[in-house]
């Protein structure tokens, strides 16, 4: 078990990181490739069974010439050592040529050949009954001298005697069966209808006084497959080892990932958020699924939270100001009043009425700025600040004219700010623009350091009597998030500051997905 979890921890160190693509060609390539490679196999296969056939022939004829040299003249020396014969027998572009025709009657032969296939006949029918060969001694003109029951017959008219008579070796392919005769077995094995013909001939003082004529049918597809069954199971469970590496390449890569996720998503859906990391072993498309999901969970969980808290607040808000109307309400209809005490109720349900106004215009606009998208471009600084002085808080504005943003989010923004500044009590604003970032500021009593980390939550406001909803900086946070920018407060000398971060390329994130942080 050591040794296992040794290995998995080693693999999943050095696991490549594939695609699914890759994961699922290999497969595929791998499955479809099997049924050729196969029978290419057993094809090479069979042709190795007819080249080692004939290198045996090639071998016995080989001895059977160099005895009949010597007995022909064994005062002759021993020629040169030959070169090797390579097998050169090829069954799937030579032609089989039809079986071997009866010999036909010859004239005598050669007396000292025929003397030395008398000497040699039992040699001949030894050999033939261990090799299972055919065995042929002819003279220099293609009568048989020696083996078979063609003795004294003729294959002078046989095209590879006719090569050995010219002084070659040769080794022909011929069917096993007269015509209309086969096996069931062709349509398997092409090499169960051949048989390999071998002719040699016995050359002395460079000239042809004999020949060697040798045939052997090739062993049999399946009887060789028999034979050689430890190495062809060695092969089938190499194959069958890739395969399950194929299958466990699927299963770890990309079905053991998907199903973990399905898993997590089910979680999620009960409320929890936690996604786990992606296996090393998964593919590359989904190790990108888990970090989008892990992302989007942890979205939705800070949306959801978002929402939880929103509302807790909200509930609040409207709490207090529907508390004081009820109140008024039940005193107005309970008791007799003075007409300066009916006054004075009816004013503070009529504040309230109004603080109810304004909440419910300021939550609108907040979703209205959760729900924007923003449309990019750029605008006039000046034209924008120009259209919103009102002569009560004059705004300086330095540096460059144009910034990359939409005119009515950095408008609505601009508003925001000038609002919060006139209730602080403020003389003057100042709209400093350095590229991509504007600077904004007040010479307002600034704000409390206590309150600096809570001024863009919802609904918290320190100037709750003077009429403030605690959802301007919200709101502007909302609309700039969805222009692609942002907005901090940033330490200042004097008065309340400011510093909007635009986007240079003008990006604006999609609606529902503003910053919350």
């Amino acid at each position: 078990m050591r040794l296992i979890a040794g290995v998995k921890r080693v693999a999943k160190r050095y696991w490549p990181a594939l695609s699914i693509r890759a994961i699922l060609l290999a497969t595929f390539v791998f499955v479809a490739a099997l049924p050729g490679v196969a029978a290419l196999g057993l094809r090479v296969y069979e042709n190795t069974l007819v080249q080692q056939t004939e290198a045996e022939l090639i071998a016995q004829g080989a001895v059977l010439a160099s005895v009949y040299r010597a007995a022909w003249d064994n005062r002759v020396p021993p020629p040169r050592a030959p070169a090797p014969e390579p097998p050169r027998i090829d069954l799937r572009t030579d032609p089989v040529l039809p079986a071997l025709p009866r010999a036909a009657p010859g004239g005598p032969a050669e007396p000292r050949a025929a003397a030395i296939g008398a000497s040699l006949a039992p040699v001949l029918r030894d050999a033939a009954a261990v090799t299972l060969s055919g065995m042929r001694l002819l003279d220099a003109n293609g009568v048989v001298v020696a083996g078979g029951r063609d003795v004294g017959q003729s294959y002078a008219a046989l095209d590879e005697v006719r090569r050995a008579r010219r002084g070659r070796v040769t080794t022909t392919l011929r069917l096993r069966w007269n015509e209309g005769s086969s096996s069931p077995l062709e349509w398997v094995s092409r090499a169960v209808a051949i048989r390999v013909h071998h002719v040699r001939p016995v050359m002395v003082d460079g000239r042809v006084v004999g020949m060697v004529m040798l045939s052997r049918s090739p062993r049999g597809l399946f009887v060789g497959l028999y034979q050689d069954r430890g190495k062809i199971l060695v092969g089938i469970v190499a194959i069958f080892c890739t395969l399950l590496l194929l299958a466990g390449l699927l299963s770890r890569g990309i079905a053991r990932p998907i199903r973990d996720l399905t898993r997590a998503t089910e979680r999620v859906a009960n409320g929890e958020t936690q996604i786990p990391e992606a296996p090393a072993t998964a593919a590359i498309e989904i190790r990108e699924l888990y970090t989008h999901f892990a992302t989007m969970a942890a979205r939705i969980d800070t949306r959801a939270r978002y929402l939880r808290d929103f509302a807790a607040a909200m509930s609040h808000e409207f709490k207090t100001p529907l508390t004081g109307i009820r109140g008024a309400l039940e005193l107005l209809g309970e008791h007799e009043m003075t007409p300066a005490e009916r006054d004075r109720f009816l004013a503070n349900a009529g504040a309230d009425t109004q603080r109810l106004d304004r909440l419910v215009g300021r939550l609108l606009e907040l979703a209205r700025a959760d729900m924007a998208s923003g449309r990019g471009g750029t605008c006039d600084i000046r034209a924008i600040v120009a259209g919103l002085e009102d002569g009560h808080l004059p705004i300086a504005v330095t540096a460059g004219a144009t910034v990359p943003i939409d005119g009515e989010t950095l408008a609505a923004v601009l508003r925001i700010l000038l609002d919060n500044s006139r209730q602080a009590g403020a003389t003057y604003a100042t709209l400093t623009a350095n590229e991509a970032v504007l600077r904004y500021g007040d010479d307002g009593p600034g704000i409390p350091p206590g309150d600096r980390d809570r001024i863009f939550e919802p609904f918290f406001t320190s100037r709750r009597a003077s009429g403030g909803t605690g959802l301007g900086l919200p709101i502007a946070r909302s609309l700039l998030s969805a222009a692609g920018a942002s907005i901090v407060l940033v330490p200042s000398a004097t008065g309340a500051a400011f510093e909007i971060a635009l986007s240079v390329d003008g990006g604006a994130q999609p609606a529902g997905r503003t910053s919350r942080s």
